[in-house]
C-alpha cells in the first residue's frame, strides 16, 4: 500500500490552500494547442495507436524513470505552484508539479483535439509563481477555478470526488503483487493524452510502464448534475513476464478506526484520538456473479492480512463509506462522512476469480492502508495481452444496495452476562439490518439469522426489531471463541426460505 497523498485530503493542506484561494483561478486563460512555442507538432493519435505503443513498449527491456531535476524542494512550494494562480492545460485542467519526496517523476503531457494530439513542450506560466516545473500529473478545476473534482497524481492513482464535492479513497491502474512476501510493484502512468469535452466531460488516456508490464488506459469521465462522477475505463495490459497476483480495478482507502475501537476486540490500536471514528471507508461490498450481496466491514488489524472472496463472473464490488452521521465522527474539518464510496460495475463477463481485502496495520489517518481488487484464476503470462473495461461510481449514495436490509452498524463487546465479570473465552457481537424490506409493521416477525458458526460456537444468537430505529432488524449472537473451527464467519437474515439481507462477513482479530 502506500502513504495517503496529503495535497487533496488532509488537514494542512486545506489550509494552505485557502490561503492561496484568492489567486487560485485562471482556468480560462488555457493557452491554445496553435501556440507552437508551447506546444509540439501535431501528431494523429488513437486509441489503436495508444494500444500498439504499449504492446511495443512491453517488447523492450523496463526503463526506470530517472526523478525530476525541477522538483518542488518542500510541501509548501509544492502546494504554492500546485494552487496559486497560473495558466490552465487547457479548458480547466491545471497542472501538478513534481515533488522530490511524493511525487518525483515527471510525466508527458499531450492535448487531443479532433484525433490529433499535440505534446506539451514549454511549461511555463502553468504553476503558480510563475517559474518552470515539470508535470507530475493533473487535476479538473470546477467552473469557477476554487475546487478540483478529478486528479491524477503519484504512479497510477487517480481519484473523484463524489456528490458532497469531498474527495476520500482513490483507485489506480493496476495492482501487481499486492500483500505478497517482497516488495509490491507500483507500474506508472508515464504519459497522458487529454480531451476536455466541456467542464463536466473528460476522456483522458494514458501509457502505464512498470517492471512486470505495460499498458494503455482510456478514462472517460462525465461530472454528473448530482456531483456524481462516473468513469468508463478499459485497458489493454501486456506483461512483460509473469505475474503471479495481476489486481484488476484496485481500490485504496483508509480506515483507522470505528464504533468497535472502544472494546478492544477489533484488533484496531486503542489511539490517543477526541472523534469518535476515523476512516474514508467502512467496508467491502460485493456483488458476486451469482447473486449473492456481501458486506465485510474492515479493520485495522494487528498485521496485515489477505482475504479472498470468491466473486466469479462479478457483477461489482467496491469500498464504501456507509457512515453518514456527523456525529459519529465530530471531525468539523475533514468531514469523514462525506467521503465517497467507489463502486466498480465490470463491461462484459470478467471470468472466475476472487475479490482480494488487503488490511494493513496503521496508527495514522494519512495512510492508506485498505487495499481490494479482482484477480482472475486464469494466470497471467508474459506475452499475453489482457483486456478488461468497468465503470467507476464516486457518490455519497450506497450503490451496493439493494431491495434487501443491508448491515448498518456492528458492534462488538465482552460477554458478561447479568452483570458477572466478563467470560474471557467468550464475545459478544450486535449487528443491525436495514433496508425498506423491515419496513412494513411486523417484518421482523419470523425473522431468524443464519449463520455457518459451529454449533460449540452458538452460545446464543436472536433476531429482533429495533426499537425506536424503522426499517430495522437487531441480530445478538453471543460467541464461543474456543468453539471455532476458524476466524471468520457469515450471517445474515432469512425468513423461511428467502434470504432477506446482504451477507455479512465478520474476521475476528487475535
Amino acid at each position: 500500500m502506500n502513504p495517503k497523498h496529503p495535497l487533496l485530503t488532509r488537514r494542512r493542506a486545506g489550509l494552505l490552500i485557502a490561503s492561496l484561494a484568492a489567486g487560485l483561478p485562471r482556468a480560462g486563460a488555457a493557452t491554445a494547442p496553435a501556440d507552437t512555442d508551447r506546444w509540439g507538432p501535431p501528431r494523429p493519435f488513437s486509441w489503436d495507436i495508444l494500444i500498439e505503443r504499449a504492446r511495443r513498449l512491453a517488447r523492450r527491456p523496463y526503463a526506470p524513470p530517472r526523478p525530476s531535476s525541477a522538483a518542488a524542494t518542500d510541501w509548501d512550494d509544492f502546494v504554492r505552484q500546485s494552487y496559486a494562480a497560473a495558466d490552465a492545460l487547457t479548458g480547466t485542467i491545471r497542472l501538478f508539479p513534481t515533488r522530490r519526496d511524493v511525487a518525483p517523476y515527471a510525466v508527458a503531457m499531450h492535448v487531443v483535439d479532433g484525433g490529433v494530439a499535440r505534446a506539451l513542450r514549454d511549461t511555463h506560466g502553468l504553476f503558480g509563481g510563475g517559474g518552470r516545473a515539470d508535470a507530475a500529473g493533473w487535476r479538473v478545476l470546477d467552473p469557477n477555478g476554487m475546487t478540483d473534482w478529478m486528479a491524477f497524481l503519484g504512479a497510477s492513482y487517480f481519484r473523484c470526488s463524489g456528490t458532497a464535492n469531498r474527495y476520500g479513497l482513490s483507485t489506480r491502474g493496476v495492482a501487481v503483487d499486492t500483500g505478497l512476501p517482497g516488495t509490491e510493484e507500483f507500474p506508472a502512468f508515464t504519459g497522458f493524452w487529454v480531451e476536455q469535452r466541456g467542464a463536466d466531460h473528460v476522456l483522458a488516456y494514458a501509457l502505464l510502464d512498470g517492471p512486470s508490464l505495460s499498458g494503455a488506459y482510456a478514462i472517460d469521465t462525465v461530472r454528473q448534475a448530482d456531483g456524481t462522477n462516473v468513469q468508463d475505463v478499459r485497458c489493454a495490459l501486456f506483461p512483460r513476464r509473469d505475474i503471479q497476483r495481476l489486481g484488476i480495478a484496485p481500490q485504496t482507502s483508509m480506515f483507522l478506526y470505528d464504533q468497535t475501537r472502544a472494546s478492544g476486540l477489533a484488533g484496531a490500536p486503542i489511539l490517543g484520538d477526541w472523534r469518535p471514528e476515523v476512516h474514508d471507508s467502512d467496508g467491502l461490498a460485493i456483488w458476486t456473479g451469482a447473486g449473492e450481496r456481501i458486506w465485510r466491514p474492515l479493520h485495522n488489524p494487528n498485521r496485515a492480512r489477505m482475504h479472498a472472496f470468491r466473486a466469479d463472473h462479478p457483477r461489482a464490488f467496491g469500498l464504501m463509506q456507509r457512515d453518514r452521521h456527523f456525529s459519529h465522527y465530530e471531525d468539523d474539518s475533514l468531514y469523514y462522512e462525506l467521503r465517497p464510496s467507489l463502486w466498480m460495475e465490470p463491461h462484459g463477463d470478467w471470468g472466475t476469480g476472487a475479490v482480494m481485502l488487503y488490511e494493513m496495520a496503521s496508527i495514522s489517518e494519512t495512510v492508506d492502508n485498505i487495499g481490494a481488487f479482482w484477480v482472475a484464476d486464469q494466470p497471467v503470462r508474459a506475452g499475453q495481452r489482457r483486456d478488461y473495461a468497468y465503470r467507476l461510481s464516486w457518490t455519497t449514495a450506497d450503490p451496493s444496495a439493494d431491495a434487501t436490509a443491508h448491515c448498518s452498524n456492528v458492534f462488538i463487546g465482552p460477554l458478561n452476562p447479568d452483570g458477572l465479570p466478563a467470560a474471557p473465552d467468550a464475545r459478544k457481537y450486535v449487528i443491525d439490518f436495514s433496508g425498506p424490506v423491515l419496513a412494513p409493521a411486523g417484518a421482523c416477525d419470523g425473522v431468524r439469522a443464519v449463520t455457518d458458526l459451529p454449533a460449540s460456537a452458538v452460545i446464543a444468537l436472536s433476531a429482533h426489531a429495533l426499537g425506536g430505529r424503522p426499517a430495522s432488524c437487531r441480530v445478538v449472537l453471543d460467541l464461543r471463541l474456543s468453539g471455532l473451527t476458524r476466524r471468520e464467519f457469515r450471517l445474515f437474515l432469512q425468513r423461511g426460505a428467502d434470504a432477506l439481507s446482504e451477507t455479512v462477513i465478520l474476521t475476528l482479530e487475535p
